[in-house]
């Protein structure tokens, strides 16, 4: 059985997209077969895994809107082990015409419609990734209905709690109505910069409040990280003996042994 986690939270900024790609990228060369599904519109988590934006021929898009099955959408990256659904512009709208389809059409669901495309693929991969957009609209709400758990990425900043009780509301409206078996996989604290306390304050702010659902591991504020999807390559790929190839690999080694795998 595939585990299906989500990376979710509705603030921009708070290193989603280079979780995504490197939680990814670092199960896949510890031997789990990955699927990594970009649902920003930006498509910057297909661009950091080295997918030329130009050269897509079948996006989430076009599985969302029933232009190809998933399975035709799917690519093989470079990297052994991992695979991606990458994502175009043309997701921007999606929102819109799930909504507009379910004014139109009766029985449409317009939260659940990943969920039946991802059930019938989850099983071929040991995690399916999916990075999503820092909204709480539809896109994200498809999102939580088709996965088993959520990774909260949260930032060593001052105002890190904040919106925080609005997501944990949104997951709580999605366990009750869409998807009762949610879970929330753990709370990642990135980007912390060890020159501050402040820093540090906020690890013990989350800490407090998630407790045992915190991940150990911290990633750091590093340039090297912020440098890596620019060049098309996740951090252990670009730089493997930096201090982010071993965070995100402790964060895998943390995701593979909180599942049993």
């Amino acid at each position: 059985m595939g585990k299906v986690i989500s990376l979710v939270n509705q603030k921009g900024g708070v290193g989603k997209t280079t979780t995504s790609i490197n939680l990814s990228a670092s199960l896949a060369a510890l031997g789990k077969k990955v699927l990594l599904v970009d649902l920003d519109p930006q498509g910057n988590t297909s661009t950091g895994v080295g997918i030329n934006k130009g050269e897509i021929e079948k996006s989430i898009y076009d599985v969302f809107t029933g232009k190809c099955s998933i399975n035709d959408a799917i690519i093989k990256t470079k990297y052994k082990n991992l695979f991606v659904i990458a994502a175009t512009i043309n997701l921007a709208g999606l929102d819109i015409e799930l909504l507009e389809k379910s004014q139109t059409t009766v029985d449409f669901n317009k939260g659940g419609q990943l969920k039946k495309h991802i059930d019938s693929v989850k099983d071929s991969f040991d995690f399916v990734i999916m990075d999503c957009p820092p909204s709480l609209g539809l896109i994200t709400t498809n999102a939580l209905t088709a996965s088993d758990s959520v990774i909260i990425p949260v930032q060593c900043e001052f105002f890190a709690l904040e919106g925080i009780m609005q997501l944990l509301n949104t997951i709580m409206l999605a366990q009750k109505s869409l998807n009762p078996n949610l879970d929330i996989e753990g709370v990642l604290l990135t980007m912390l910069d060890s020159r501050t306390n402040l820093g540090f304050e906020v690890v013990e702010d989350i800490r407090k409040f998630f407790k045992e659902r915190v991940y150990n591991t911290i990633i750091p504020r590093l340039i090297r990280l912020t440098e890596a999807p620019s060049h098309g390559e996740p951090i252990i790929a670009y730089d493997p003996k930096s201090r982010g190839s071993e965070a995100y690999i402790n964060l895998a080694k943390e995701v593979i042994a909180r599942n049993g795998n």
